[in-house]
């Protein structure tokens, strides 16, 4: 202990001799404060120089060829992150003592010593930065394995000047010479920070150095690919960060850091987002949901709005409770800077109650600010988490609901209005989280501030109550109003949306016919009715902005007038507290009228959720299901009743009586309409069952009469969930004839299909649904017509390969029009008016009952009919063959030709022999371009509007200024002081600059709102226009999911959002300025904090857009699989049910569903992560401000208008400003992705007046193909190779081929859907491709195979342009055998055989195979009715 002390006291004796011998010698310069300082910041100064230099030479370097190096994999050693962050800190460290140190000279008068140490820090604050900027973009992207030696070395002169300064404080500490303590703290910072420095720049390894040398010298792209894969694999594999994330990463939200980086280095995909936390995925968080709803109301069927509303709240009830309590944090936490600003306006004026009281309210200001940005932060995130599971769970109640509708209930629901209701609806539902506490937030917000008021105005705040309670109570009507409005709004897009998706599925039709300009004014009549609507919401909207932005100031006039009338004194402390409460109390006023709106909204939606869940489902207890192998009866059937319409008095099957024993062969026969659909509907629980049993032994499959295929894999659509088995697999393909197309086909059975099997033929999709029926081996198979889509040979092999081969011994009921296959089964069945009137084998019910001998009778005399007209036929047209010649010398030229090369050809329709047909959903990358902004502010009236909106804000915020200027400036200090003006001058003046700010507010919302509604419009007319005129190969490529999405989400952004958003962040922008201008004014320094501050902001903005903006995206890409897929699976529900795959299905949508939250919760996420740190930002903005007033000595400035300084400082939120920029830049994407297709190419002119043909143009139908080639597109094989042939009028024709041959593509080419590479084809004399699309195919006519119905009556349907009268469409139903069907029915439909009757009526010169679906004596019939119209006017093919 003793040699302790004595070492203790030499050090002293030594140190102390030592500054002695210093100060004797006359180096006592060395120890002086601006010696150190000097010496310091010329050493900064070198650094500044060496790294700018640095800069230079690399900038001029650049483009010199250098080889781009690779990142080396492992900087552990380095420290890299810790010294960037070391860097940085020290720098802003600096800033802050530049700052305080520029205060502390201020108010105590300048020195030679202050200048040089404001310039040593400021110095040092630009070389630090310097040094954490070159570190983060050079080191970080270079393979150097060590820090630059130049650096290393300046970090070890760093330390040991840092040493000596702080070895001087120690020996002046000791000498009892006084220095400032910021000198001792900057010295201990710099030594610590120095020793770090040098420790990571000569003793830091990098561990991972030497893998350079393990790379492959040839493999330029390793790492490249090894990052692709890293990154496909992490977030598929990965779950996010935030389920556990620790305190402090999820206070700082830092766990989001990550994926905003790599959305820096790379463009973000769908892999590199990682998975939903299980509690936050709707795959777990969907059964809570249902227990719950279960609880509640038992089944779905009997939910109540209210019963779902409690079920969603107890579904969320935890997060609900944390962000209430965080909106009372942060609603006390905003108050306390209107509590305190009279406080600090009297410390300013001289008045202070205790010690370091300035300090005291500067930790209170900037520790109110802090609480109240972490609470906001944490509010809005975990509402948006709340809102997107609570999205994701309803839109998966409605897909299972939807899965399970009755017939009936379908009918008056479309799955547009059903799409609608999932993207719309339950969207807006989720987005109410956002608006969840505002009803009771703002009584709380009213309930402080009055408190506030009474502290500081007395009995004054009784007259800002009573005008608070009078703006509260004009939200009741108001929210009447805007609830009707959006009723209608809504009830007008579904119809439109109906309207839009039965066009899309239906497009090739109305090409082909030449009705889709038609359709479009149908489609822009019920936009009209929408947009009618729509309008008045908009300036419903506008004058409730103007009534809401105007209350804080009626309640400002209200508060000061009764203070005026009642005598109490106004004080410049006071009112500026009581504006600053005004101000606050305005944020949630301000929100009312959002919130009013999507209560309203909400409450529609949640109506219509509702009203749909409570739809009929099927009867499920129908069949009664035995267990596989318990039975030798597979199906029976006894006194069985069914109808479609449990309402109708006649049932749709009567007295139905069946057994069909394992193995058996049953064959069902009868006219149109006579129930055998219907007789397979009840075999699979389809059809509502009045009375009868239903037994049913054994698993099913169903071929139905109209193919349902999924968009996908050929592959996919066979095994449909089922294992791939090789040898069953070629076995099921073999058996139907499938091998050749799949030859034919690019891609074999990975070739992409279409929606709806668009770029499939009809027979090819009808043997890829025969195909998935039978790789099911099932027990049971029921075939509607199965043979209906494909020639004679074909469905002769379909039937001997198929029903006689591999379903030997199987259950196979099958309906059929060709009696050609009766003869085969073990048991037919005959079916008239829904019952069964005969039944047994083909020789027994032949002579033992009059229906089938009508039937098979009805089609020997319909083949004789026909057989005696075509005699006649060919009689009458021999001379004309004369004249003609053979039909063409080169036909079998060209048959061979195609024949040979069918292998490089197309299938009938378009399939991409370099690329699938259906292309990835085009997505701009990058940020999103100016001329997307400009196009959108600039489309209404030229902009002229623009102008307007800007001068109306800048006016409204000139005028508020003003006012609270005028407040400020004329009230006294305190109450010693005598009023620069008189009351009734003061509250007379404030009032007419309130009302010129309520005038231009008014101005501006309906101005803005009238440019966006117009912008809205033109962008729907021009979109949906650009769709229409499209060509038919654009809808063979693009799912109608994605149009969908367009026409119904971007548009409602369109509508409602984007308009407000363009105009908050010019307003934000506006203001912003004019809270800078306030302070400025105040005190000028205060720019030199907001110009770093504004530069931190902005290079956080940039930092976090490419992230934002790709995760936006990601959201609108991602949106459209759940939309295609719901859409799928309605159209399918029954083939889904008879196969027993719904569980499958509803794991795809949840996992779609997933995928679409994925990227919507990142996206929340990461807005967050900025708003928190720009929130930090202006916190240390309002906190320098602060401090800086403090320090000015006083008379300098007005008390009270630096009170209003700090009151507009409250208001401070520069991350406002950048959030509305962010959120305006994601909702412009929705303009984007419109304007995408608005430049879709369009196809040739509709009409070209020069070349218009004649009225009755075509008069004899000849056709004259000259050298025809025709190609799918520029990069794919000729499908038609030089055909050459003639067609001359009058004449029947037939065209047969195999698969690839070019039947449909010629008819494609007839009607110009495909533009002819090179030749001619002349109709009458007229080269077609000169004369305009609609001049061409409205002298067209054409059957398509699939028949085709649109919503409306039967006229609409015959006789879509109107040009037909009545008597007109009666007779074509009687010719059709259609008349007293429709009579009966009073217009409806209820066969497919029947809606190819309809599809008839409207009669063309081309037929493709529209025979087949129709019964064989009915087929016959109307075939031989439209040859002996059409023999003697124009030219009839049929494609068979």
């Amino acid at each position: 202990m003793e040699l302790v002390q004595s070492s203790k006291h030499g050090m002293s004796i030594l140190f102390s001799h030592h500054y002695s011998s210093l100060t004797d010698s006359g180096t006592d310069f060395l120890t002086k404060p601006i010696f150190l300082r000097g010496f310091s910041g010329s050493l900064h100064l070198v650094l500044l120089s060496v790294l700018f230099i640095s800069w230079l030479c690399k900038k001029f370097k650049v483009g010199h060829g250098e080889c781009p190096k690779e990142k080396f994999k492992n900087k552990g050693g380095l420290y890299c992150k810790q010294t960037v962050i070391c860097c940085f800190g020290v720098s802003v460290f600096s800033l802050v003592l530049c700052l305080l140190n520029y205060f502390y000279w201020y108010r105590n008068g300048w020195s030679d010593e202050g200048l040089m140490t404001l310039l040593d820090l400021a110095l040092r604050t630009l070389a630090w930065g310097s040094v954490c900027v070159y570190l983060r973009t050079q080191l970080f992207n270079s393979a150097k394995s060590k820090y630059p030696f130049l650096l290393r070395v300046w970090w070890g002169f760093y330390l040991c000047s840092s040493c000596y300064c702080l070895a001087i404080d120690v020996v002046l500490y000791r000498n009892h010479v006084n220095l400032p303590v910021q000198y001792s703290v900057s010295d201990v910072v710099s030594v610590v920070s120095g020793f770090f420095l040098c420790y990571v720049g000569y003793f830091g390894k990098n561990e991972g150095e030497d893998t350079l040398l393990e790379e492959p010298l040839l493999n330029g792209n390793s790492s490249g690919s090894n990052e692709a894969a890293s990154s496909q694999s992490k977030g598929v594999d990965t779950v996010t960060p935030f389920s556990s994330a620790g305190f402090f990463s999820n206070l700082t939200l830092s766990w989001l850091g990550p994926l905003i980086a790599l959305g820096n280095k790379k463009t973000l995909d769908l892999e590199d987002v990682p998975q939903l936390a299980p509690g936050d995925s709707v795959v777990g968080a969907f059964p809570v949901f249902r227990n719950k709803l279960e609880t509640e109301c038992g089944t779905v069927n009997n939910v109540t709005t209210w019963k779902l509303v409690r079920a969603l709240l107890f579904f969320a009830w935890k997060e609900i409770l944390l962000t209430a309590l965080y909106v009372m944090i942060y609603t006390l936490a905003s108050y306390v800077g209107p509590y305190l600003i009279d406080n600090f306006v009297q410390y300013l004026n001289g008045r202070r109650q205790y010690k370091r009281e300035g300090y005291v309210l500067v930790s209170v200001f900037f520790a109110s600010k802090l609480v109240e940005c972490i609470a906001q932060r944490h509010w809005f995130f975990r509402l948006q988490l709340v809102g997107i599971r609570v999205r994701s769970v309803l839109a998966t109640m409605i897909y299972d609901k939807g899965m399970t509708l009755s017939c009936q209930s379908k009918q008056g629901h479309t799955s547009g209005e059903i799409i609608n209701l999932m993207t719309v609806d339950a969207e807006r539902i989720g987005d109410f989280g956002w608006f969840m506490h505002d009803p009771w937030m703002v009584l709380v917000q009213v309930a402080v501030a009055l408190l506030i008021l009474y502290k500081n105005l007395g009995l004054a705040s009784i007259a800002a109550f009573v005008a608070t309670v009078l703006v509260m109570l004009a939200n009741y009507p108001l929210e009447k109003f805007q609830e009707k409005f959006q009723d209608k709004i809504m009830e007008s897009k579904d119809k439109r949306m109906k309207a839009t998706s039965e066009i899309l599925r239906n497009m090739r039709i109305l090409k082909l016919q030449g009705w889709e300009m038609k359709f479009l004014s149908k489609i822009a009549k019920l936009r009209e009715t929408e947009a009618g609507w729509l309008k008045g919401y908009v300036y419903a909207n506008a004058m409730t902005t103007f009534v809401f932005w105007g209350a804080p100031t009626f309640v400002s006039v209200a508060t000061f007038g009764a203070c005026m009338l009642m005598g109490i004194p106004l004080e410049s402390g006071k009112i500026l507290s009581a504006l600053a409460t005004f101000r606050i109390l305005q944020e949630p006023i301000f929100n009312l009228p959002d919130t009013v709106s999507m209560i309203a909204q909400t409450k529609v939606s949640l109506d219509r959720i509702v009203s749909f869940l409570r739809l009929e489902d099927l009867q499920f207890d129908t069949i009664e299901k035995l267990p596989r192998g318990s039975s030798n009866t597979a199906i029976e059937i006894i006194d069985g009743n069914f109808s479609w319409d449990l309402s109708s008095s006649n049932p749709t099957l009567k007295d139905i009586n069946l057994k069909v024993q394992h193995g058996m062969r049953v064959a069902v026969c009868g006219t149109v309409g006579s129930g055998k659909s219907s007789l397979l509907s009840c075999i699979l629980g389809e059809i509502p069952r009045i009375s009868g049993t239903v037994k049913l032994c054994g698993t099913k499959a169903y071929v139905a009469q109209s193919p349902w295929i999924q968009s996908g894999k050929i592959e996919e659509n066979i095994l449909f969930g089922k294992e791939m088995e090789r040898m069953r697999y070629e076995r099921v393909l073999e058996a139907c004839s499938l091998k050749k197309d799949l030859e034919i086909l690019s891609f074999g059975d990975q070739t992409l299909i279409g929606e709806r099997g668009i770029n499939l033929s009809g027979g090819q999709k009808q043997r890829i649904q025969i195909a998935r029926a039978l790789y099911q081996n099932a027990d049971i198979y029921l075939f509607d017509d199965p043979f209906s889509a494909v020639d004679a040979h074909t469905g002769s092999h379909l039937f001997r390969e198929c029903l006689l081969g591999l379903l030997s011994s199987k259950v196979v009921i099958y309906v059929t029009h060709q009696v050609e296959f009766l003869p085969a089964a073990d048991l037919i069945l005959v079916m008239k008016e829904g019952k069964i009137t005969q039944a047994g084998k083909y020789n027994e019910i032949l002579n033992s009952g009059t229906d089938f001998m009508e039937l098979v009778g009805a089609h020997k005399k319909a083949l004789s009919e026909l057989d005696s007209a075509e005699a006649g036929s060919v009689s009458e047209s021999t001379n004309m063959s004369k004249d003609v010649g053979d039909m063409d010398i080169t036909d079998g030229v060209v048959e061979k030709n195609e024949n040979k090369h069918v292998q490089n050809g197309k299938t009938d329709d378009v399939v991409g022999s370099k690329g699938q047909i259906i292309e990835e959903e085009e997505r701009e990358k990058g940020k999103v371009g100016f001329s997307v902004y400009w196009k959108y502010i600039s489309m209404a009236y030229k902009g002229a509007l623009v102008p307007c909106v800007l001068l109306a804000q800048v006016l409204y915020q000139i005028l508020q200024i003003g006012s609270n200027y005028w407040m400020a400036w004329a009230t006294p200090i305190s109450q010693d002081v005598k009023p620069t003006v008189s009351s009734s001058t003061l509250i007379s003046v404030y009032v007419a600059l309130a009302i010129g700010s309520s005038f231009c507010i008014l101005v501006r919302s309906l101005v803005l709102f009238t440019a966006g509604f117009k912008t809205a419009t033109i962008l729907f007319n021009k979109m949906h226009l650009c769709i229409f005129r499209a060509p038919m190969s654009f809808f063979d490529a693009t799912p109608s999911g994605r149009i969908l999405n367009r026409a119904s989400t971007d548009q409602s952004a369109v509508d409602f959002n984007i308009p407000y958003q363009v105009g908050a962040f010019a307003f934000a922008m506006i203001q912003l300025l004019g809270i800078i201008a306030v302070m400025s004014q105040v005190a000028w320094q205060v720019l030199i904090v907001f110009i770093p501050v504004i530069a931190t902001c902005i290079w956080y903005q940039q930092y976090y857009m490419p992230s934002a903006r790709e995760l936006t995206r990601l959201v609108g890409v991602c949106k459209a699989p759940v939309i295609q897929h719901f859409a799928e699976t309605i159209s399918g529900s029954t083939t889904i049910r008879s196969f027993d795959e719904e569980s499958r299905f509803r794991d795809i949508n949840l996992k779609l569903t997933d995928a679409y939250s994925r990227p919507k919760f990142n996206t929340a996420g990461a807005r967050e992560w900025l708003c928190f740190r720009l929130d930090m930002m202006s916190s240390i903005t309002f906190f320098f401000s602060l401090v800086f007033l403090i320090f000015i000595p006083e008379g300098v400035i007005d008390p009270g208008i630096a009170g209003l300084a700090v009151t507009y400082g409250l208001n401070l939120n520069i991350a406002w400003v950048i959030w509305v920029l962010c959120q305006m830049e994601n909702k412009i994407i929705s303009v984007e992705r419109i304007l995408q297709y608005t430049c879709i190419p369009s196809e040739p002119p509709l009409e070209i007046e020069e070349n218009r043909p004649d009225h009755s143009w075509p008069p004899n139908g000849e056709v004259d193909i000259c050298d025809l080639q025709v190609r799918y597109a520029p990069h794919m094989p000729l499908v038609l190779r030089g055909l050459t042939c003639t067609f001359p009028g009058g004449m029947k024709t037939g065209i047969v081929g195999r698969t690839g041959s070019g039947k449909s593509t010629l008819i494609q080419a007839l009607f110009r859907i495909v533009e002819p590479a090179a030749g001619q084809i002349i109709i009458d004399g007229i080269n077609i491709s000169l004369i305009g699309l609609h001049d061409l195919r409205s002298r067209l006519s054409i059957i398509p195979q699939e028949p085709t119905m649109f919503e409306g009556t039967i006229r609409s349907n015959l006789d879509p342009l109107d040009e037909h009268t009545d008597g007109q469409i009666w007779e074509a139903l009687d010719k059709c055998q259609l008349g007293d069907k429709v009579r009966e029915k009073e217009g409806k439909l209820d066969s497919t055989g029947m809606l190819q009757l309809v599809r008839t009526e409207r009669i063309g010169v081309w037929v493709r195979g529209s025979w087949s679906a129709l019964a064989v004596c009915c087929s016959r019939k109307v075939r031989y009715w439209c040859l002996m119209k059409l023999l003697h006017l124009l030219i009839l093919l049929q494609i068979i």
